[in-house]
């Protein structure tokens, strides 16, 4: 469109032509595919019966094979409370369904692991890696062939990432992600941060943290602050693969129900046809308008790792540079726990993503020609999902709460708070839209670590009470999986209410809830040797001096590391299954690239 921002669109020209080989060999792909559809008309008799055998009421309408039949991915268990109200999802999607004559059956599940359990814990190791699982899972699920379109039920962390990846290699088809909305709010994030704080001192005790805990995190639905869960559900807005404001409409409610109906009647509309394809619909429009929405959002780190792991999915190449370019212009025009006092209730209450798409598209920040699951091109965003006896949008003009949203106009800050650091330790991640600008420069000297437990109990041993850059290495994708290391904040919190300079460089990754903490994260290259050849940080000592700033874009250490053998990589450990991912961090590229070992085996 002519008001298209000129860095916007000068992004997404680069984006497509450094896209331009990848993208056509997976059209080219998908084409192949499309022709061979609908397979299931065509296969053996023997086939089709074990195909049907389940199907009971919905046989009949398969054997004459002019229904629809729609594959259901799901992601359910009853660890995320996420994904908790997805139980009875498949029996209510079936009469959704019938209901315009198509056909539904689960093709397949998925694991789904909740990162707020593991926290901290040894099974955080496999978190990175159930993306290239979920991925790889979906792909089983959807290879019996016999679906002419794709519910996928996903929400958390790894989870949306990896069904889009694994869906996206069934790109010929149709897709819609179906989300079941977040759960109430419980106590203010400000208690909540305050407790943890207050436990990371040793002010409370057990009990009393629990019970913080259990009054924040305590019913069937998404976790109520700003992290990777709802920045999905964000990015699944941006990219047109959501009914319009599906993405934080509370379980266990008619409006709910009726945007669950909606997807997959509109599914089976979508079915057969040739227009509005998953391959369509994921361009590299759509990937733009995914970075823009979670920069005008401040959404979470983890998606510098994921953006460009869907992308290559479809064929498509965006990188650290291009994200980076973009949060020069896209201003922050949303605060929302861990970067404001309100959770993801308060920010749909007071406008949400219709808001924001409406705002963003004004301004030219936001590609409106992508082509979506819903409407004529991306218009069909800016209305927020009302129910008045039947499913309906109003459009959202302003703001309700401009503490949590405002316009671009007038935003929180000029830019979208995601800078890229470089120098002689490497290119890493700054989320600078939590942190307060007299913290976006830290140089002090370094503590080196490699685990988190030696972190903590440096803390608690008062070792680290003093201006310090703490170093945590050794946790990128190919040492250990490139665990979340979110248990550190409360204690480096509390050094920093001390009065005292404190920052994070790692080569692990910080969750969305990162805070308000200085952090240089997804450091690559990684500490561990790729072809022999450690990162920078594997050849830090204590005491170097190391500078992060996020005003000028720098990591570096003032320390001559020329001279220096790196230190001994610290041994793979063994429990919880770990070993059985070993082969995926052993094949891992760079976070960058999106820290996968499928793609890159997969040569995408």
């Amino acid at each position: 469109m002519s008001n298209l921002d000129d860095t916007v669109h000068r992004v997404t020209q680069r984006v497509i032509e450094n896209s331009r080989d990848s993208r056509r060999r997976y059209l080219d792909l998908m084409e192949r595919e499309a022709e061979r559809a609908p397979e299931h008309k065509d296969v053996a008799c023997s086939n089709l019966a074990h195909a049907f055998a389940g199907a009971q009421e919905d046989q009949d309408a398969m054997k004459r094979g002019r229904a629809p039949n729609i594959g259901i991915v799901s992601a359910y268990n009853d660890m995320l409370s996420a994904h908790a109200p997805y139980y009875r999802y498949p029996e209510r999607m079936k009469i959704y369904a019938r209901e315009v004559g198509a056909t539904c059956q689960v093709a397949g599940g998925t694991p789904a692991m909740c990162d707020g359990v593991t926290q901290g814990e040894d099974g955080m190791e496999l978190s990175l890696f159930s993306r290239d699982t979920i991925a790889m899972a979906t792909g089983v699920a959807l290879s019996h062939q016999m679906y002419d379109g794709i519910a996928a039920l996903g929400i958390c962390d790894k989870i949306v990432p990896g069904l889009l990846i694994g869906a996206l290699r069934f790109g010929h088809l149709p897709a819609i992600f179906v989300p079941s909305g977040p759960m109430p709010s419980g106590i203010s994030n400000a208690q909540k941060q305050e407790t943890r704080q207050k436990y990371a001192s040793g002010e409370i005790g057990r009990e009393e943290l629990l019970e913080s805990e259990l009054g924040s995190y305590h019913s069937p639905g998404t976790c109520t602050f700003y992290g990777t869960a709802n920045s999905n559900q964000m990015m699944m807005e941006m990219m047109g693969l959501h009914v319009p404001g599906a993405a934080f409409v509370q379980p266990g409610t008619k409006l709910r129900q009726a945007l669950d109906r909606a997807a997959v009647q509109r599914l089976a509309e979508l079915s057969g046809t040739t227009e509005r394809r998953l391959s369509q619909v994921v361009d590299e429009k759509a990937i733009v308008n995914a970075v823009i929405g979670l920069l005008a959002t401040g959404g979470s780190t983890n998606h510098a790792i994921h953006i460009p792991a869907m992308a290559r999915a479809a064929g498509i190449r965006i990188d650290w540079d291009d994200m980076a370019e973009l949060s020069r212009v896209v201003p922050l025009i949303a605060r929302v726990y861990p970067n404001g006092s309100g959770d993801v209730n308060q920010f749909h209450a007071a406008g949400g993503m219709g808001y924001v798409i409406g705002e963003l598209l004004e301004a030219g920040l936001a590609h409106r020609d992508i082509l979506t699951v819903w409407g004529e091109g991306f218009e069909a965003y800016i209305g927020e999902p009302v129910w008045h006896d039947d499913l309906q949008w109003q459009k959202v003009d302003t703001t309700r709460d401009d503490t949590m949203l405002r316009p671009a106009s007038d935003p929180f800050q000029p830019d979208g708070g995601m800078r890229l650091l470089t120098g002689n330790l490497g290119r890493a991640c700054f989320k600078s839209s939590a942190v307060a600008r007299e913290r976006w420069t830290i140089e002090a000297p370094a503590r080196v670590f490699h685990t988190q437990a030696d972190v903590v109990a440096a803390f608690k041993a008062g070792e680290l009470d003093r201006d310090v850059v703490v170093v945590v290495r050794f946790q990128g994708p190919r040492a250990n999986g490139m665990p979340e290391l979110h248990a550190l904040t409360p204690s480096l919190a509390v050094l920093q209410g001390r009065g005292h300079r404190v920052a994070l460089v790692t080569d692990g990754r910080m969750s969305g809830a990162s805070g308000k903490l200085p952090a240089a994260i997804h450091v690559t290259p990684e500490a561990k040797a790729k072809d022999g050849t450690p990162g920078p940080l594997a050849l830090l000592r204590d005491g170097d001096v190391v500078r992060v700033c996020a005003e000028t874009g720098e990591l570096s250490t003032s320390a001559d590391l020329s001279t220096r053998e790196p230190v001994p990589e610290p041994p793979s450990e063994w429990g919880v299954g770990r070993e059985l991912f070993r082969m995926m961090q052993l094949n891992a590229d760079g976070a960058e690239q999106g820290a996968s070992a499928m793609l890159a085996s997969a040569g995408l």
